[in-house]
C-alpha cells in the first residue's frame, strides 16, 4: 500500500467534469485506489463516491493505492491533480 497528499487547486473542486477526469485515470489501474479527506473515504473510480466527498478547492486529499501497480496508480493520480484535472 502507497499513500500521498495533494491539495486540490481547481476553484470549483471535484464537480462533475474533473471527478470524470479523475475516475476515468483511476479505472486505467489494476489496484484498488481510495481517497481520503477529514471527513471521509472516496473510491477514485467510482464518479459518485468522488462527487459525494464533496472536495472543494484547497482542501488536502490523501490517496491509498493497493495493488499489482500501485505505485504508477498513485503516481498517476498525483500527476493528474496537479495537472488541474482538465481545468
Amino acid at each position: 500500500m502507497v499513500r500521498a497528499k495533494v491539495v486540490i487547486r481547481n476553484l470549483t473542486g471535484l464537480h462533475l467534469r474533473p471527478a470524470g477526469i479523475l475516475c476515468n485515470k483511476a479505472i486505467l489501474y489494476k489496484s484498488r485506489i481510495q481517497f481520503q479527506t477529514d471527513h471521509t473515504t472516496a473510491n477514485a473510480k467510482s464518479v459518485l463516491s468522488v462527487l459525494g466527498a464533496c472536495v472543494k478547492c484547497g482542501d488536502e486529499i490523501e490517496f491509498i493505492c493497493e495493488g499489482e501497480d500501485e505505485q504508477e496508480a498513485l503516481d498517476s493520480m498525483i500527476r493528474v491533480v496537479e495537472d488541474g484535472l482538465g481545468e
